[in-house]
């Protein structure tokens, strides 16, 4: 699933329970992404200079740089214009994170400009049988083998840059398995038809969560 510069929501791994409508803290909403400068942070409004794809670095990460990048992810997300910590949907993204993380099969992919993070996408291998698609159609010929982009998020000062095609393509480059799937807010149909330029096609729809909202469901083969 996706979020910032394409949708909003959030996956969930085979056998996860999920917490309650407790709201977990995210901090301030902010309106523009704050970017770590040594031990302080700036808006990303008071940087000098504009961002340029040139500029940026993309870092590869997986599951044992959990606790490296995790406050790194929460504080992207919680820039992004869309974030609202009074959803409590919303405000349970520190929770999938920890989710995802754990995962032994989670990678990520986080853009910087400079030392500022800019931007991310992260996911990990779907159970057999437990993909996000099954149910909403036929299994293709040969492997299921699947991948689930869960989140991707770039911040505002970012966006219309091709900064998420970047990470999204980082992320899937040379992955073993011949799928890729994600779910996208249905109230988002230019969002929906961005994926669809990636390769992805609309094959259902689905609420993971009774508070969450309602997603289609975008499948992909990979090379």
């Amino acid at each position: 699933m996706s979020h910032g510069a394409t949708a909003s929501g959030f996956g969930i791994m085979d056998g996860a329970s999920l917490p309650t409508r407790r709201r977990t803290a995210l901090g301030v909403q902010h309106r523009e992404l704050l970017c770590r400068a040594g031990p302080r942070l700036i808006r990303a409004d008071q940087r000098e200079r504009e961002p340029t794809l040139n500029a940026i670095t993309l870092r590869h990460y997986t599951h044992a740089d959990r606790a490296a990048v995790r406050s790194t992810l929460i504080d992207i997300h919680a820039a992004l214009p869309e974030s609202d910590p009074r959803d409590p949907f919303t405000a349970r993204f520190p929770w999938f994170v920890d989710h995802w993380t754990e995962s032994p099969g989670f990678t990520c992919v986080i853009a910087y400009d400079g030392e500022a993070p800019a931007g991310f996408v992260y996911g990990a291998p779907l159970a057999d049988g437990r993909e996000w698609w099954r149910g909403h159609t036929e299994p293709p010929a040969g492997s299921t083998s699947t991948y689930g982009v869960s989140e991707l998020a770039v911040g505002a000062q970012w966006r219309k840059t091709g900064l998420s095609a970047r990470v999204h393509d980082a992320l899937l480059a040379g992955r073993p398995e011949s799928l890729a799937v994600l779910l996208v807010d249905t109230e988002h149909p230019k969002v929906q038809a961005l994926y669809e330029r990636w390769g992805y096609r609309k094959v259902g729809e689905r609420r993971p969560f009774p508070d969450s909202p309602l997603f289609a469901v975008m499948l992909r083969t990979l090379p």
